[in-house]
């Protein structure tokens, strides 16, 4: 079944001329020049409608879940894959075919368990299909208006196609691209899939929703509208309408009230902001997902992947960041080797001198001054010279830090996204890493140490066998209970 669905995948790319397309010929080597003029051979009606980015789009669009997501993203990134493409992709964004009215009624009487009528004053059309599911405008019995999400009949079975061809990609590519194998594809694979799981019951939706409005409500750069509880389920998501522009509308931001690099600033700081100092972020934030409000309000929907990273990883990247922030090329390559990022073996001195290769060429420059493409080619040359492989645990955040900046850039093309994450890197960093933090985490270690061992004390243990006496004055227990007396004391002083 799985190799199946790869070569049916393959051969709708072929067939549309979505896989090596006749308008890249200019700018392809010859070994690709010369493969994408056999794969013309079979080429169908299809091939000849269209832009490349057209073409493609269809494809993946027919192709299902997992290749929808993958048009997503790329639609992100115009700065590498050209304008006309990105734009042409992002139609998956939200702008699918959606499944009938009839249906979408039925499946939410069916799944809450109530006529549509004891639920809503009424029940509207869909306003926006994407991958997985589509959207409904809706009026609560006391008059709100509500989004209803509603899961594509038949998804389920889908997302288990898609992920079993990914899992036998990912170890057709492990065996057959050596190089590749340091990317670990199908750890790569397996977070995919795992997040498409997840986004499969809207309950965890709704729960990451849920939590992730009280973090941003902390610091105001990002909203999200509240969940009606008593209307959702395993396929039905309901909350507040939220009542602003969708980002993927074209016009979104033609009204000249907009402050764009507001915006872009605050995209960016909300992302940093939810991974740096709570360890869970919205982890899908293309423009399908975001609305916008004059000046530079900034709504998030569709909370079905959410990512999460530990508080070790949490310090990695904010003194990655702030290493980069102060130019701080030895403190970045030090970090990078405490994390395990980089094999010990390698030359901490060499790799500090490819960073600021890397930095300093972009550092205090706009988006529009970069070129992300040249940028994200040397970063992998040096993670293929310094041995670095890819770390699971990591990919949701990777993957949403390039998407972030990538949407960030569309908003405002002179964005500085270094000027934009200093005051949340910086605020993590006095807060966590200042010596007043050190001693109140220090004092913090003191208190729970003294817990334990009164745990301990206070378990009743089988009498040991008998010993000599301790020739010291104090024995082993004594002392250790002056050490976490003192621990005691010290920690209450300092908290």
């Amino acid at each position: 079944m799985a190799l199946r669905r790869l070569i049916s995948v393959g051969w709708d790319l072929v067939r549309s001329d979505a896989l090596l397309p006749r308008e890249l010929d200019p700018l392809l080597p010859a070994p690709a020049r010369l493969a994408g003029r056999i794969a013309r051979l079979f080429s169908g009606p299809a091939a000849r409608l269209g832009r490349p980015g057209e073409r493609l789009a269809r494809v993946l669009e027919r192709q299902g879940p997992a290749a929808i997501k993958l048009g997503q993203f790329l639609s992100t990134r115009a700065d590498i894959l050209g304008e006309a493409f990105a734009n042409d992709l992002a139609r998956l964004k939200d702008r699918l075919a959606p499944f009938p009215m009839a249906q979408a009624r039925l499946e939410v009487e069916r799944s809450l368990g109530r006529p549509l009528e004891t639920l809503f004053l009424d029940f509207e059309a869909p306003v926006a299909a994407a991958s997985l599911a589509q959207v409904h405008p809706a009026h609560l019995l006391d008059g709100r208006k509500v989004a209803v999400k509603i899961l594509r009949p038949g998804v389920e079975r889908q997302v288990a196609e898609d992920s079993a061809a990914m899992r036998l990609a990912a170890r057709l590519v492990h065996a057959l691209v050596p190089l590749s194998r340091r990317l670990e594809p199908a750890a790569f694979a397996e977070v995919v899939i795992r997040a498409l799981d997840l986004e499969l019951d809207l309950r965890f939706e709704a729960a990451g929703a849920d939590e992730l409005a009280q973090i941003m409500a902390r610091d105001g750069y990002m909203a999200a509208p509240a969940i009606h509880w008593d209307a959702v389920s395993r396929r039905v998501l309901t909350q507040d309408w939220a009542g602003a522009t969708a980002l993927s509308d074209p016009d979104a931001l033609s009204d000249p009230a907009f402050d764009r690099k507001a915006l872009a600033d605050n995209l960016t700081r909300a992302f940093l902001a939810q991974a740096l100092d709570h360890g869970v972020f919205h982890a899908d934030l293309h423009e399908g997902n975001l609305f916008v409000a004059a000046p530079a309000g900034l709504t998030a929907v569709d909370f079905g992947i959410i990512g999460r990273i530990g508080a070790q990883e949490r310090r990695f990247l904010a003194e990655i960041l702030y290493g980069f922030l102060n130019r701080d090329y030895a403190r970045i390559a030090a970090v990078h080797f405490e994390a395990g990022y980089v094999p010990a073996h390698q030359d901490r001195a060499a790799f500090a001198q490819a960073l600021r290769a890397v930095g300093e060429p972009i550092f205090g420059r706009s988006a529009s001054q970069v070129s992300m493409g040249r940028l994200l080619a040397q970063l992998f040359e040096i993670t293929a010279l310094f041995e670095m492989k890819l770390r699971p645990e990591l990919v949701l955040l990777q993957k949403t830090m390039v998407t972030v900046e990538g949407v960030a850039r569309r908003i405002d093309p002179q964005h500085d996204i270094w000027a934009a994450a200093d005051p949340v890197v910086r605020r993590w960093i006095t807060r966590e890493l200042s010596p007043a933090a050190r001693i109140q985490s220090f004092a913090q270690e003191a208190q729970d140490a003294v817990r334990a061992i009164l745990r301990l004390a206070q378990t009743p243990a089988s009498p040991p066998p008998p010993v000599e006496p301790p020739s010291a004055p104090w024995g082993g227990f004594a002392a250790g209970a002056v050490v976490a007396a003192a621990a005691f004391v010290l920690a209450r002083l300092l908290g």
